[in-house]
């Protein structure tokens, strides 16, 4: 009984050490990033339109912050069109990139869309591309913005 009792522990042990080196091996957070683009997009126009901030306000959406990330948004468009999106909208909604948020409500309703979108502006503004933004983005370096504040 004893003897039996060894071996299926040995087995158990086996089977959760192969477990856990498997998952290590194909399982890397590096990798989990949400969708973007990695170039910009060849015809702008092809693309569905930011919303306008009237188009906000006739929805109900009346934070300052919501119709200032939209007008920001709209100037970089090319730009978040290469940046991903940490709300993961990309598994839930189907989005393509952060810019997605912002062709609907979803940038007005969520605050991590809405703070990478300002933090995209930012950033832009200082004069970095968009390779340089999205690698912020990844740092989560966003998460510091203040909505109240835009």
């Amino acid at each position: 009984m004893k003897k039996l009792l060894k071996h299926r522990w040995a087995a158990a042990l086996a089977i959760s050490v192969f477990t856990v080196v498997s998952y290590a091996q194909w399982s890397n957070p590096a990798d989990d990033v949400p969708a973007y683009h990695p170039s910009a997009p060849l015809h702008v126009s092809s693309l569905p339109p930011i919303l306008t901030p009237a188009k906000l306000q006739k929805d109900g959406f009346r934070y300052a912050w919501q119709a200032h990330v939209y007008q920001d948004v709209a100037k970089v468009g090319n730009v978040v069109y290469q940046l991903p999106c940490y709300c993961r909208c990309d598994r839930e909604l189907g989005h393509t990139s952060l810019r997605s948020c912002f062709e609907g409500l979803h940038g007005a309703e969520c605050a991590t869309c809405a703070k990478e979108g300002f933090y995209a502006y930012q950033q832009t503004r200082l004069g970095k591309t968009p390779a340089q933004i999205r690698a912020g983005i990844m740092r989560h370096e966003y998460e510091s913005i203040d909505l109240e504040k835009q």
